[in-house]
């Protein structure tokens, strides 16, 4: 790891905020026949901030989140979430989990034969089991109106444009209240002003509903806008962590490469 991640470190310790490690991993590896994804990952993420994984394609930033939430099992390595070995989770517990970690997949994965409203009520009445109407209806309302898109309350995601698309996606994920959010290249596929305009929500997001964040991306814009803290990957380990402007002065020139 780079110095400035040590010194960033040191910083988050002396903020009673951040002290809480909500995701811990050690030695994490994966791999997927010859092909060895993650070689040796070590983080931990701690309460209330934004971690942005940056890489570029191809180099193991999703498949590290999807162990995170048990869809994938890890070959190796430790894997704690609140304190619990997801590696030792059964289906309930993962079950348990999953309902305390919103995740917010690249194309928004919203139900294409469901209006918006019920996008945003089948988690609450599925997942939650809620039952008071009143209340469901006032948590979609809420979060709709904090994306900006009350006005599609009525509308069909086929009605909508890719950057409406993805703020419905983070408003669904959000309905339920998670303590930890996972966003899965959330600009992909956007105009620069679209998603500066996603990169300054999740900043929000963050702000407003106090919740921890890992962000996958390899868009740099989207990094600096988002990250309180940055890893890089590259082929399938994390070779430096610091802030956005540390990163960028490194000594190192492949950590320098991403930022040209």
């Amino acid at each position: 790891m780079e110095e400035s991640g040590k010194n960033i470190e040191q910083k988050s310790k002396s903020s009673p905020k951040k002290d809480k490690v909500v995701i811990h991993i050690k030695g994490l590896k994966k791999s997927f026949g010859s092909n060895h994804v993650l070689k040796n990952i070590t983080l931990d993420v701690k309460s209330g901030e934004n971690v942005v994984v940056l890489g570029k394609s191809g180099q193991g930033k999703s498949v590290s989140i999807q162990c995170i939430v048990g869809m994938l099992i890890p070959d190796g390595g430790t894997l704690t979430v609140f304190g619990e070995d997801v590696t030792a989770m059964n289906e309930k517990q993962l079950k348990e989990l999953r309902m305390r970690i919103g995740f917010l997949f690249q194309g928004g994965a919203l139900y294409d034969s469901m209006t918006v409203r019920e996008n945003l009520e089948f988690p609450l009445t599925r997942v939650l089991k809620l039952k008071d109407k009143n209340e469901i209806d006032q948590r979609v309302k809420e979060v709709l109106g904090g994306v900006g898109l009350l006005n599609v309350i009525a509308k069909m995601p086929s009605d909508l444009s890719g950057g409406m698309r993805k703020r419905v996606g983070l408003a669904r994920t959000l309905v339920v209240k998670p303590e930890i959010m996972l966003y899965d290249e959330p600009t992909t596929g956007l105009d620069p002003i679209t998603s500066r305009e996603i990169s300054e929500l999740i900043l929000q997001m963050q702000k407003k509903y106090k919740t921890t964040s890992v962000i996958i991306t390899h868009d740099m814009e989207c990094a600096r806008i988002t990250a309180d803290r940055i890893v890089i990957m590259n082929d399938g380990e994390f070779i430096a962590e610091g802030s956005f402007d540390e990163l960028k002065k490194s000594k190192e020139e492949l950590v320098r490469s991403f930022f040209n």
